[in-house]
């Protein structure tokens, strides 16, 4: 999955060049966006590959979204958009193409320009996510998994975990409505017994909090911490804070835990030969 770690810290070495008018521009969009780990290590990526291009924030709220888009698709040297929170399902519309995975969840994290201009999407997060587990010695298969959150980072999640062969996935989310129709979506790949979870954990082999909860001072932790057993595995979406209050109460359990930040040093290489063009999908 990716590249070594030895590689992916090399990168951390790399000087990325100032920018000049050849400068291909690529731009993660979402609302907020302070937290994002992307553009640093995207921008040395393709440093790394003598590509010249260059990764950059940009902070757009839901009802400014379809302005932003018009007006990023007239941008001739905007070659690549990154999705986060809360876009990633509005910009699956205007994806004329896109990969099986996303067309299947409805949702992109990733939009490559396509020579007629228009856009190609890929939904990654689930890759990202069971690179980590994986890296931390954590097979999915046959376990019993909770899912918090059914939005678009959680169904990518849903869906490698269901790929990956786990004996039963629960899903909570706050919307009922997402959540019933994420489960109807995964039934019907007959891959795993699907149902609706609660923030219970008790039982469970594998957690996944897909969801903000803990990004803010004052948030209400996604599960009932008290029901986690130490041999429970716990993945976390959140970047910032780097180690989310969910992941510090699982490790001081002894439970082997990955974070956001894992989960992006995963799929950061997946990210870029996408917006490359060399990860095989047209």
């Amino acid at each position: 999955m990716g590249r070594t770690l030895a590689a992916r810290l090399s990168r951390r070495d790399v000087m990325i060049s100032a920018p000049s008018g050849a400068t291909r521009l690529y731009v993660i969009v979402g609302d907020p966006i302070a937290q994002v780990r992307s553009p640093a290590g995207v921008s040395a990526e393709f440093a790394a590959r003598g590509h010249d291009g260059m990764l950059v924030p940009v902070q757009v709220g839901v009802a400014d979204l379809p302005d932003f888009l018009s007006v990023a698709s007239r941008l001739k040297n905007l070659d690549g958009i990154v999705v986060t929170i809360p876009h990633k399902f509005a910009c699956y519309q205007i994806c004329t193409s896109a990969t099986d995975r996303a067309h299947f969840l409805r949702t992109v994290n990733l939009m490559r320009r396509r020579a007629d201009g228009s856009w190609h999407g890929d939904m990654v997060d689930g890759l990202g996510f069971l690179g980590a587990a994986r890296a931390k010695g954590v097979d999915p298969r046959g376990m019993r998994a909770l899912l918090v959150g059914a939005g678009g980072a959680g169904s990518a999640i849903a869906l490698g975990l269901v790929e990956a062969g786990v004996r039963e996935l629960a899903i909570h989310d706050s919307s009922a409505e997402r959540r019933d129709a994420l489960i109807g979506r995964l039934d019907q790949l007959g891959k795993a017994p699907v149902r609706v979870g609660s923030i219970d954990p008790a039982g469970f082999d594998f957690v996944a909090n897909a969801t903000p909860a803990g990004m803010n001072d004052g948030d209400a932790p996604p599960v009932d911490v008290s029901g986690l057993a130490p041999s429970t595995y716990c993945g976390c979406v959140i970047t910032k804070p780097e180690i989310s209050p969910f992941i510090a109460e699982a490790r001081k359990l002894g439970c082997v835990t990955a974070t956001g930040t894992d989960m992006y040093q995963q799929h950061q290489s997946i990210m870029v030969d996408f917006l490359l063009g060399i990860d095989g999908e047209r």
